[in-house]
């Protein structure tokens, strides 16, 4: 009876070493195999310091090919401005006039997710209108909409902190008229102060929202990506290319306040030529 369990035995034992070879040749390639969802970061391309006034002609090409894109934008903005000035001055705090108008565009590049599609539609010989212009903020939606809540709070942070410097350097009953309120801050011993601090802090708060923005937004409009590496990716970028970024950031800086100067009538234009801008500086940093 042993003899004839012995062959039943040993059958069954090779059987069961056969099914465990198949199943570690059917692991290992399995194992090997990279996921689908790990997806290699962007590469990035280093630029000449001088790049940004190329990223500017091209934009400017755009701008003329599409102006009823980027002049609608240009004049939401301006009368986003007037109306942002209108509720301050009616609330009586004249002062924040200015910090509020400066911390709206630390969410301009949002905004802008309109003119990127425009951008992008025109470099592939699609149409383009202001409808179809719209697909930009629908694209990757719930992730540019994250991106706002981002830039949204730098805003309140910048606002809330402007408030808190005009009060420990003028005090809380300092509020003479919109007419008198030039002349009133010059004559304070706490302008200088006041000035140098504030500059400081906005400079930092600008930086900051400037290399998290600058091409995560429209990456974000171009590809199915996440916030998070999105800006990963703007950071590095912006580290990569610092010269060429230093230079976009100051021409981006000094156009907008040239466009302030004249009560925000400037933006029709300098938003649009940014904005178009911005979509060629993307596409020339990533690769």
């Amino acid at each position: 009876m042993s003899g004839s369990l012995g062959p039943v035995i040993f059958g069954r034992d090779q059987r069961q070493e056969a099914r465990v070879s198949r199943m570690q040749d059917a692991a290992e390639p399995m194992a090997i195999q990279p996921s689908p969802s790990i997806r290699p970061p962007p590469s990035i391309h280093e630029v000449p310091p001088d790049r940004p006034w190329v990223w500017i002609a091209a934009g400017w090409k755009d701008l003329m090919a599409m102006p009823h894109v980027g002049f609608f934008y240009g004049a939401g903005l301006v009368v986003a401005g007037w109306l942002l000035s209108a509720i301050l001055l009616r609330a009586g705090v004249a002062w924040a006039v200015l910090p509020a108008t400066s911390g709206f565009f630390l969410v301009a590049p949002l905004l802008a997710a309109g003119l990127y599609e425009a951008s992008r539609r025109r470099e592939r010989g699609e149409p383009v209108s202001l409808l179809l212009c719209m697909q930009g903020f629908r694209r990757n939606g719930a992730q540019l909409a994250l991106m706002g809540v981002v830039l949204l709070l730098l805003h309140l942070f910048w606002i809330r902190t402007a408030g808190l410097l005009f009060a420990v350097f003028f005090g809380l009953g300092f509020s003479p008229a919109i007419e008198t309120l030039p002349m009133a801050m010059l004559r304070s011993d706490m302008l200088l102060p006041f000035l140098v601090i504030g500059t400081g802090l906005g400079f930092i708060l600008a930086m900051i929202a400037f290399s998290i923005s600058v091409i995560s937004i429209p990456m974000m409009v171009d590809r199915d990506i996440s916030v998070i590496e999105a800006i990963l990716t703007s950071i590095r970028a912006t580290i990569i290319n610092w010269r060429a970024m230093a230079l976009w950031a100051g021409l981006i800086v000094v156009f907008t306040a040239m466009a302030l100067v004249p009560f925000f009538l400037g933006l029709a234009l300098v938003l649009p030529l940014i904005g178009h801008a911005t979509w060629h500086a993307y596409r020339d940093l990533l690769r």
